[in-house]
């Protein structure tokens, strides 16, 4: 049997790129959109000194980066559910990881990859876009229905040693799947980037661009990267990039447990379904905390080097001249703030998330732009960018004034909802919490000023009555949503 001869990966990509230039560019523009899970504003273009993000922070020079952008519930599942809806949530199974898969049969096609596709657009999801990465619902995520049937041509994750979805969602170095109770929240492993799954998303999405090269149709490719979500698992590299400091601690005040009612919880996340590291069932051990937040680091440093893989190959095969760049997380993550580890929570760092926006013909690119804005702006943000026009009924608004204009104030405040009838308000300065009084739980009323008390450390409802009559009549313009008997809640 004659050898295979295998042409070198580089100079298809060269030849791809010769093709791409040659070729001329589609009238409509391409999407590459890359969602990070647990992603804080912990990047050095968002003002975090400490952190080594070295190929976002240059994305960012080229790009709208969005200081205050918020999602609408502080979980994977939901807060991707409103992503692709561009909706807020109207009815408890929308709050929870299940939101997609229990509720699109009531969309239509009136998602973000199904419009994109009604509209001559070529659609693909690979990695972690919809809560469950690669689509499917069933035993570990492999197999049974789909979470968002006929919206993609092609929704898949890469071929690695960890097989099962949920075991990449979760595994440690080298295919080892999770253990609940047992594996730890971290881990170092002294070995190459292949040795965690990012590396192979990074590898499939370099495939697919050089793919994409010859397509005739315009394409909407999002891409899902896992880290930095738990386990805050990553090699040993990105652990000595972090520097050997010790990574601060929130001050006192911004650690402390909320003496008022609230949506503080357990971090059952953290301590559920990994090896306790705690000594009261909430505090990680103090010498312990720190490597935490450490670890979380790495693991943020390592995604930015897979990101930075992707980023590099659309520009060496000539595809970002027409390529519309989204870089968006799902949620933040507390790491000792308000005694939480974990999201789940109605707190400024659970609900804050990187987004960066970067259109070939912006102006002034690398411009931040501190303007409220929402997730729930996504959908009819890409829609007008690549000339479509948008559903009915959306409620975001497009960002376009600020992608022409950093310095065009928000257009309206931003909105979030958990579990037991809590929802939130953010406006510019201002942020409002409220849940409703149910059988023997009493409402309850948070107000924030982040002039004055960026950590929330002091609930200032009682002081400013005034403030709070008027961002409660804006938190009621929309229903509430019903409580639904014996919600939790969700665990990851």
């Amino acid at each position: 049997m004659a050898a295979r001869f295998r042409f070198p990966l580089h100079l298809i990509a060269l030849l791809c790129g010769f093709i791409a230039a040659c070729g001329g560019a589609h009238a409509a523009p391409n999407v590459l959109f890359i969602a990070i899970d647990d992603l804080r504003n912990d990047l050095g273009a968002l003002g975090n000194e400490r952190a080594r993000t070295p190929k976002m922070d240059a994305f960012a020079r080229t790009a709208r980066t969005f200081s205050h952008h918020y999602v609408q519930v502080p979980t994977c599942g939901a807060s991707r559910c409103t992503l692709l809806r561009g909706r807020y949530p109207e009815t408890a199974a929308q709050l929870g990881n299940g939101a997609i898969a229990s509720t699109q049969s009531q969309w239509g096609d009136a998602n973000l990859p199904a419009w994109f596709q009604r509209h001559g657009y070529k659609t693909y999801a690979m990695g972690k876009i919809t809560h469950h990465p690669g689509g499917r619902t069933g035993k570990l995520w492999a197999e049974g229905p789909e979470e968002l049937p006929g919206s993609w041509d092609r929704c898949w994750i890469p071929e690695t040693p960890w097989g099962a979805p949920q075991h990449l969602m979760h595994g440690t170095a080298n295919g080892k799947p999770r253990v609940p109770g047992v594996t730890l929240p971290l881990e170092s492993f002294d070995g190459p980037d292949h040795s965690y799954p990012d590396a192979f998303v990074a590898d499939e999405a370099e495939r697919m661009l050089m793919g994409l090269t010859t397509s005739q149709s315009p394409w909407f490719l999002a891409v899902g990267f896992f880290k930095p979500h738990l386990p805050f698992a990553c090699p040993k590299s990105y652990f000595d990039l972090q520097g050997m400091a010790p990574f601060p601690a929130p001050g006192e005040a911004a650690a402390a447990k909320p003496g008022w009612p609230s949506t503080w919880h357990r971090s059952g996340e953290f301590h559920g379904n990994y090896a306790r590291l705690a000594t009261d069932g909430t505090d990680p051990f103090p010498e312990v905390a720190a490597e935490v937040r450490r670890a979380y680091a790495a693991c943020v440093s390592y995604v930015d080097a897979q990101v930075g893989r992707v980023l590099t190959t659309l520009e060496k095969l000539h595809l970002d001249d027409n390529t519309i760049v989204v870089i968006w997380s799902d949620h933040g993550f507390l790491l000792g703030e308000h005694n939480i580890w974990g999201k789940h929570c109605l707190f400024e760092k659970a609900l804050v998330s990187p987004l960066l926006i970067r259109h070939p013909k912006m102006n002034a690119p690398g411009v931040t732009t501190k303007a409220v804005v929402e997730t729930v702006d996504l959908f009819p943000t890409l829609t007008d960018l690549c000339g479509l026009p948008a559903p009915k009924g959306l409620d975001g608004r497009s960002l376009r004034p600020q992608m022409e204009s950093p310095a065009t104030p928000s257009s309206k405040p931003a909105r979030a909802w958990w579990t037991q009838g809590w929802r939130t308000l953010r406006d510019d300065r201002w942020r409002i919490s409220s849940r409703p009084g149910i059988k023997e739980q009493p409402a309850a009323v948070e107000l924030f000023d982040y002039q004055t008390d960026p950590d929330e450390t002091r609930n200032l409802a009682g002081e400013h009555p005034e403030v709070v009559s008027r961002l409660m009549a804006r938190l009621h313009e929309l229903p509430p949503i019903p409580v639904a008997a014996g919600t939790k809640p969700s665990g990851e």
